[in-house]
């Protein structure tokens, strides 16, 4: 074995080299979706996660020793998803003004999100524990993650569907809005945050402040109801 392979098989057994490569990757995403001047197709967490599998495929390195490190990340979402109690709070005035349409709103796209990913899924064939992980896939990480051990599902493949799900929402998410002619980012804002959860509600913030905080309260308010529905309307379609 080679001086080189020996360094390298020695650094890739330490979680700080995975954890290191995961900042490292999402810099890059994130210098790229700058100098595209924030178009919404250099998505920067689209571009790590890109360069994090290229690097792990060429590396031979399994997803159990990436997690390794990973997994102080991984660890911050949890806070991340207590954090979502601030925008809440700040905009509790502008909550209550519109409460009768936030929870129309959040009531449709929830139910939305859940019955229309499991119906598609459905007709495709899929089995049990491939609809148990795919029904939360609109709530945010540590919920969806929850939700799925709970019914059933695969964790590990619900976050990459929460996954998915935020990277197509915070690339097209704009684009559609713009094209459906609607200005108001509250409104914007809120329905981003109930479809595309955290990718999305980043995505928001870039365009707009307010958009940034509706998104945030439709996030939150989200992962709540998901919480309930998903178990609720899962059994329809075994």
């Amino acid at each position: 074995m080679t001086d080189a392979a020996l360094i390298w098989s020695y650094l890739s057994s330490q979680p700080l080299l995975w954890l290191t490569a995961t900042l490292f990757a999402y810099w890059g995403g994130d210098t790229v979706f700058r100098l595209a001047r924030r178009s919404p197709l250099a998505n920067p967490v689209m571009i790590a996660v890109i360069l994090l599998a290229l690097l792990l495929w060429v590396t031979g390195t399994n997803y159990s020793a990436y997690f390794e490190g990973a997994q102080f990340v991984h660890f911050m979402l949890g806070p991340a998803t207590v954090c979502l109690a601030v925008p809440l709070q700040a905009n509790l005035k502008a909550i209550r003004k519109a409460l009768v349409p936030i929870i129309v709103a959040l009531f449709a796209g929830s139910f939305t999100a859940v019955a229309s990913a499991l119906g598609i899924a459905k007709l495709l064939g899929a089995d049990p524990m491939l609809l148990a992980s795919l029904a939360p896939k609109s709530a945010t990480a540590p919920v969806a993650i929850g939700i799925s051990e709970a019914l059933g599902g695969q964790p590990t493949l619900t976050a990459v569907l929460v996954l998915l799900t935020g990277m197509i929402g915070a690339i097209f998410v704009t684009p559609m809005l713009d094209a459906l002619g609607l200005r108001d980012w509250r409104a914007r804002g809120f329905a981003t945050g109930v479809a595309a959860h955290g990718i999305g509600t980043a995505r928001a913030f870039q365009v707009h402040d307010t958009a940034g905080a509706f998104a945030s309260i439709g996030m939150g308010l989200n992962a709540i109801l998901t919480a309930v529905l998903a178990p609720l309307v899962l059994p329809f379609f075994l």
